[in-house]
């Protein structure tokens, strides 16, 4: 039997099903998106889901809900704020962001990736809710990759204008790699932002934060989360001011990282019981 590539993203095809069924049943995505094994996942996991609501306060859903919510505001912001027109989301599964955010703002071009099968799907998908046009379709790209057609530098090479604004997403995926490996697109995905007159990333991350009470809790759904995906799962800083460090030195200009807790106010996000475990890092170049 052979070994499986550790940069083989396909294996995280179960988080994909569940996360997309969080988003329908949350009345965050169209009806076409919602998949039978999703409905089973999601209801399949509903009594760990309540356990660990009452035990640490939130559990997957609240934290899914939490970034989906706050990187569709820093989204929303970039585009009213900063007249940003073109996005590319990796990893893309089945994100109903790129189907929400075409019917609002019409002079996007947005350009959803992820690997063939999933992008093949996606396509499907987009075609089915009458969203599929030049300027929003899906593609393959393996972050990974580098001199194919489907290398992070060539997709945005053929899909979008250099002398425009470029916001790139990553929702769910940076935390299956650990960091040595992820380091790599970062750096990469810095130049290809560089090269733009603005350029903008956002990723969820969840720091294992070392002064929070459930330290010993998310080292153990990390475990769990590994062995359900069937990939090596990491959580790479141990403080939001690490992670801000972090990045700066992989030469991104400015960098903030949001707490979901800062817009409870603002946002109709669930609210955990204590410190969010998620976060979203937002990154200029």
């Amino acid at each position: 039997m052979l070994k499986k590539d550790r940069l083989d993203t396909s294996s995280i095809s179960f988080t994909a099903l569940y996360t997309g069924h969080v988003w329908t049943a949350n009345g965050l995505s169209a009806p076409a998106f919602r998949t039978r094994m999703g409905s089973v996942f999601y209801h399949a996991l509903a009594p760990f889901e309540l356990v660990g609501g009452k035990l640490v306060g939130g559990n997957i859903r609240t934290f899914l809900l939490q970034r989906h919510h706050l990187i569709d505001h820093l989204v929303e912001k970039a585009i009213e704020e900063e007249g940003v027109t073109q996005i590319l989301e990796i990893a893309c599964g089945l994100s109903p962001r790129g189907y929400r955010f075409c019917q609002r703002y019409p002079q996007l071009t947005y350009v959803e990736a992820d690997l063939p099968d999933m992008a093949d799907r996606k396509q499907q998908l987009l075609a089915r809710t009458g969203s599929l046009s030049a300027q929003h379709q899906a593609v393959p790209l393996n972050v990974f990759a580098r001199d194919t057609d489907d290398a992070l530098e060539n997709v945005v090479r053929d899909h979008f204008d250099q002398s425009k604004p470029l916001l790139v997403i990553t929702e769910g995926l940076v935390n299956y790699f650990d960091l040595p490996t992820i380091d790599g697109f970062w750096r990469r995905l810095q130049h290809v932002l560089a090269a733009h007159p603005t350029g903008i990333y956002l990723t969820d991350n969840y720091p294992l934060l070392d002064d929070h009470p459930f330290h010993r809790t998310m080292q153990t759904l990390r475990g769990l989360l590994g062995t359900v995906s069937r990939s090596r799962v990491s959580f790479h800083f141990g403080s939001d001011h690490e992670a801000q460090q972090h990045f700066t030195s992989l030469g991104y200009g400015q960098v903030t990282v949001h707490n979901p807790r800062d817009f409870y106010r603002l946002l109709p996000m669930p609210r955990s019981r204590g410190m969010p475990f998620v976060r979203v890092i937002e990154g200029r170049a």
